[in-house]
């Protein structure tokens, strides 16, 4: 009898375990290259730049608890006016005070941080601004810059003595930082692909990796849309992740209403769409008319990401409410699952309503 073959193989399952334990930590790594604070940072550039307001609030918070300070949230809302416009910017900072001071009613007490400071005092602040450029791109940046320089000299005397002088100036931010910031806002916002492509080779200068460009990809997707990630993906040459899932559900629902329940049904069908299109990621899209020769004639364009959030879509208060009230003014109802010819155009079909 061998006494060692119990021995080697104890030792081929520890080995494998290692293996398994090391493989499990890379991963980690690979899907976890931000910090939670990174993370927040990138949520917050995203959805400022968005406008997105209505799910601003969350990932704020979520900075804040993860250590962000007050003074590197505002620097960074102050930074994204120079990318995506005061508008917005203000918005999102009348956001964050709001959300600094339900805080404060709870009794969190946030670290205020090192405070930002505008006090330049260069003899030559766009030669200041010029040398912070060439710094993050690692290349001569000529007087005036070429091309809109020397054709609008203004803008450039804006760019590099405000932003890259005056709010560059600030420490409150390290200049990755800032980077992470600009480019999560650039790629939350359509029509800005070069200076995008730009900002990440800067941020890839200061130091941000690509495992790390990657996540802020994944990011963009949850907080914006997988079409705006893509336009990252593709400023580091990675392939584009599918728009329209291959499992997606498309329904018309054609259903006939008792005339003397219309306007009740209407009202009830109008609040649950919308309740869907609303709270329900998986709900892409739900689209009720009625015809003009038969108002009591109703069809429902009904687009599910994947039959699993139809199922869940199902179990939803709104939808109970909808079904469970409206039962007795439905004379028949036909559902008839679709398949798109041309799913990408899908994409197209609400962009040029205004």
């Amino acid at each position: 009898m061998n006494r060692n073959k119990p021995l080697s193989g104890i030792l081929i399952f520890v080995f494998m375990l290692g293996t398994t334990v090391m493989k499990a930590q890379t991963n980690t790594i690979q899907k976890h290259a931000l910090s939670p604070r990174e993370q927040s940072m990138v949520a917050i550039s995203a959805l400022t730049a968005a406008g997105d307001l209505e799910n601003l609030s969350k990932p704020l918070n979520a900075g804040l608890d993860a250590g962000l300070t007050v003074e590197e949230t505002k620097e960074m809302l102050v930074q994204l006016y120079a990318y995506c416009g005061f508008p917005r910017s203000l918005n999102a900072i009348s956001t964050l005070m709001d959300v600094l001071d339900k805080r404060k009613a709870n009794g969190i007490k946030d670290k205020p941080g090192k405070p930002a400071v505008s006090q330049n005092g260069a003899q030559d602040p766009y030669e200041q601004g010029r040398k912070v450029l060439e710094e993050l791109t690692k290349m001569p940046q000529s007087k005036p810059a070429p091309g809109f320089g020397v054709f609008a000299p203004r803008i450039d005397t804006f760019l590099k003595e405000h932003l890259f002088a005056d709010i560059f100036e600030s420490e409150v931010l390290t200049f990755q930082q800032r980077e992470l910031v600009t480019i999560s806002a650039l790629a939350a916002m359509p029509g800005v692909v070069s200076q995008l492509q730009s900002h990440v080779k800067m941020g890839i200068n200061t130091g941000i990796t690509e495992n790390q460009l990657l996540e802020v990809a994944e990011l963009i997707a949850k907080f914006v849309s997988r079409t705006q990630a893509n336009s990252l993906r593709k400023a580091i040459a990675k392939p584009a992740v599918p728009v329209v899932e291959a499992g997606m559900m498309v329904r018309i629902s054609e259903i006939e209403i008792l005339a003397e329940h219309l306007n009740e049904y209407n009202a009830v069908l109008k609040e649950e769409a919308a309740a869907s299109v609303e709270k329900e990621q998986g709900v892409l899209a739900i689209f009720p008319m009625y015809s003009k020769e038969q108002p009591t004639q109703i069809r429902i364009v009904e687009i599910y990401a994947d039959s699993g959030a139809y199922q869940s879509h199902l179990k939803t208060p709104h939808f109970l409410h909808y079904k469970t009230t409206t039962l007795k003014m439905v004379k028949s109802l036909k559902l008839i699952d679709m398949t798109a010819l041309d799913e990408q155009t899908m994409l197209e079909i609400f962009k040029k309503l205004k």
